[in-house]
């Protein structure tokens, strides 16, 4: 497994909001220590304009250095746009990782993206990292067909926009609803969704989940983008969902029998429980368990 993992990630932040520098800090020291084993790359290289032109409009980078908050969740921090370019450059880097057939590979960074749409910041993303990563596997990495699988308890509105009718791409989510943004409450086109009504049994989610991986699996992608959200845990304090750390363990199990090429980011998860939540996954991806 290779984690990238820029430690400027953890440079910005407001208290008391949920994403928070000890996200990723935390996480990161959690992985250190229960697998030592594993390769970790500091090499997070801001996204130039050309990549990231892929998703987004040259509107929206100049709007990213504009000193005023994007709305109530999604504040302006001295440098985001940096911070949101490192992000995306992380997701291509584990991108290739996985393309070029050295293995799984982990986006350890924030902030996360997969609500930002073309020309708008929310929902505590600027920069639609792994929109990105997927166009630019067709276009850089050879990739004809590339499948993203979204587990994060919130829909990914913005990736879902981006990629919207696009040849070459599927879009499977997994989401709670009601709950923010209030879409991907049916399918469409390229876009299949699977919304879970809140405290959903856990028996249920995983069904979705499971159905949500088969069509990835059926699709035959190059390469699948998991958008690895852990907000749907049992105890975040931002959703109202059942999965256990065992539940994200299946998941990873599930994405290692695929044989499929694959690279995931980290995009939601709240709980103090992240580091372990994060580690269960990559553990059973890697089959490593923690």
């Amino acid at each position: 497994m290779l984690v990238i993992h820029d430690p400027r990630c953890a440079d910005y932040g407001l208290l008391p909001h949920p994403e928070r520098p000890e996200r990723v800090t935390d996480t990161a020291a959690h992985l250190r220590k229960a697998f030592p084993s594993w390769q970790w790359s500091a090499q997070a290289e801001g996204a130039p304009d050309e990549t990231l032109l892929l998703a987004h409009t040259a509107e929206h980078l100049a709007r990213l250095d504009v000193p005023w908050d994007f709305d109530a969740d999604t504040s302006y921090h001295p440098d985001i746009a940096q911070h949101a370019r490192r992000s995306v450059g992380a997701a291509l880097a584990a991108a290739r990782h996985a393309r070029s057939g050295m293995g799984p590979a982990f986006a350890l960074m924030r902030p996360p993206g997969h609500h930002a749409t073309q020309d708008e910041a929310m929902g505590f993303c600027y920069l639609n990292q792994v929109a990105i990563a997927a166009l630019a596997a067709r276009r850089d990495m050879g990739a004809r067909r590339v499948a993203i699988w979204d587990f994060d308890a919130h829909h990914c509105n913005g990736t879902e926009a981006i990629l919207r009718g696009r040849e070459g791409f599927l879009v499977c989510s997994v989401h709670q609803n009601p709950g923010y943004p209030g879409t991907g409450l049916e399918d469409s086109g390229n876009s299949r969704n699977w919304p879970v009504p809140p405290a959903a049994p856990r028996e249920r989610h995983m069904r979705a989940l499971r159905e949500s991986l088969d069509a990835v699996v059926s699709f035959r992608p190059d390469l699948v983008l998991v958008s690895a959200g852990f907000d749907a845990y049992a105890r975040d304090p931002i959703t109202d969902m059942t999965l256990e750390a065992e539940d994200f363990a299946a998941l990873g199990g599930w994405l290692r029998e695929s044989g499929l090429a694959a690279a995931a980011s980290l995009e939601g998860g709240y709980s103090k429980d992240l580091p372990k939540l994060v580690a269960a996954f990559l553990g059973a991806w890697a089959a490593q368990p923690a």
